[in-house]
């Protein structure tokens, strides 16, 4: 996230931090080609996450801009 614009990196970390109350807001998708990874959008970025149910855990993957291919 360190090299992301300072107001991206506000916007991002918002919504990080509002995934601890509700793992799945409206608008997030599960990726077809990784069954146990999310996506949520901030603003021109992506947000790829993985939620952990039994321990309740939000583990953040990635954040890169869309349309860049993401590869495990």
């Amino acid at each position: 996230m360190q090299r992301l614009p300072r107001s991206i990196q506000t916007r991002v970390a918002r919504k990080i931090d509002a995934l601890a109350k509700d793992p799945f807001p409206r608008g997030s998708a599960k990726l077809e080609a990784l069954d146990d990874l999310r996506r949520i959008r901030v603003g021109n970025y992506r947000v790829i996450y993985q939620v952990r149910q039994k321990t309740l855990v939000v583990f953040v993957i990635r954040v890169k801009r869309r349309g860049d291919v993401y590869r495990p």
